[in-house]
């Protein structure tokens, strides 16, 4: 007996560290492709953190929000391949467990105050509910920890020298790649308002769906005590109606899918006239330009879009500004750049939701979204109305 167990201790034992390998390897290519998704749109996973600083009343952290964002995608990436490579994995290891305990209290929080609907894990290309997010976080957790207390049995994959070289590498390409989205646009659009979309019909209610079908309670007092009654009952019985009414509460009985794809999406002039029909069903090109804060627009490129203007208004082209600011705030914006285009007023959660960069152009034709081009990338002409 004693033989044998001697014999199956070595061999359970390599199967053991076969397993923490394997384990650790798909860990660090989940945060690595986690961070990767995120790196695509930077913006996006500071406006998610927006509303985690505005939930907790911490609205001091919304202008450091973008940086923060950086420093956690660059972290999440440098991470994985720390883990899968070996770097200085003790440290690491410890550094990772801490980064998932701080995420599944993230996800943990948006289920349970049901405050957050989505915690952008995974980014716009991959949204994922709350409840989902918690889930693998806590199937994350666990195999997090279990890398943590094997975190003696790994060896690094390289030298040293060269396992510096790869994490440098990884930090100069995981901030290139995020100042490029940045400056530029996301690699892939994964936002609702991506080309190819007809923003008036993704408004619509998508044909044959079905509403949320909910059922309303009437509570009244009867005898000192609440009684609650549906409609029905309550309008077919007419001793019910001298009695005390307390309160009505609606549940929800069925969820449809009746929810457009596109919502809140409207362009009003800044006395409230609404011209987003008008707009979008235009046959003809239309290019609008989305101003998140006007303030903060830079002053590049713009002698290529005052061009622009001016070439839209000689080919019989709209060009029309979104502003997410005041008229006051607008108008000057106008102003100090010398674009003589007409301005309407557009939700801000809208505006950023369309275009992450502040002062970017969208292309259109007959509610169709043509083109996307960042306020570095504005077009050197306009399009021909005759195509």
């Amino acid at each position: 007996m004693n033989m044998n167990a001697q014999a199956i201790a070595p061999q359970n034992k390599k199967a053991g560290y076969y397993i923490l390998n394997t384990v650790r390897v798909l860990v660090g290519l989940l945060f690595i492709f986690s961070g990767l998704i995120k790196a695509n749109d930077p913006s996006g996973l500071a406006y998610k953190m927006d509303e985690f600083f505005e939930v907790w009343k911490m609205q001091s952290f919304v202008a450091y929000s973008l940086y923060i964002s950086i420093a956690m995608i660059t972290f999440e990436i440098l991470a994985g391949v720390a883990m899968i490579i070996g770097y200085a994995y003790r440290s690491v290891s410890f550094l990772i467990l801490l980064l998932t305990i701080f995420f599944t209290f993230l996800t943990g929080y948006a289920v349970i105050s049901g405050k957050i609907k989505e915690c952008g894990c995974f980014g716009d290309c991959i949204p994922l509910k709350a409840h989902q997010s918690f889930i693998k976080d806590l199937i994350l957790l666990i195999l997090v920890f279990l890398l943590f207390l094997g975190r003696n049995s790994i060896p690094e994959l390289f030298k040293k020298m060269w396992g510096h070289v790869v994490i440098i590498a990884t930090l100069i390409i995981t901030l290139a790649i995020q100042f490029y989205t940045l400056r530029h646009l996301p690699f892939r659009d994964c936002l609702p308002y991506k080309p190819g979309v007809n923003i008036w019909n993704d408004m619509q209610v998508p044909p044959g769906s079905k509403p949320d079908v909910y059922a309303t309670m009437l509570v009244y007092e009867k005898d000192g005590k609440r009684v609650e009654f549906t409609q029905e009952q309550f309008m077919q019985d007419s001793t019910l109606w001298n009695l005390k009414y307390i309160e009505s509460k609606t549940t929800l009985i069925e969820k449809g899918n009746a929810t457009p794809k596109i919502q809140d999406f409207a362009i009003r002039d800044f006395t409230g006239q609404d011209y987003t029909e008008s707009l979008l069903k235009d046959p003809g090109y239309s290019y609008l330009l989305f101003v998140k804060d006007a303030d903060k627009v830079k002053g590049k490129d713009m002698q290529d879009l005052q061009n622009l203007i001016r070439e839209c208004y000689a080919k019989g082209i709209g060009f029309y500004i979104l502003s997410a600011n005041d008229e006051a705030a607008t108008n000057r914006f106008k102003a100090r750049y010398k674009l003589d285009a007409d301005a309407y007023a557009i939700d801000g959660t809208v505006c950023k939701t369309a275009m992450r960069s502040n002062g970017g152009l969208i292309l259109i034709k007959n509610g169709t979204i043509m083109g996307k081009w960042s306020r570095y990338d504005y077009p050197k002409t306009a399009v021909n109305p005759k195509q």
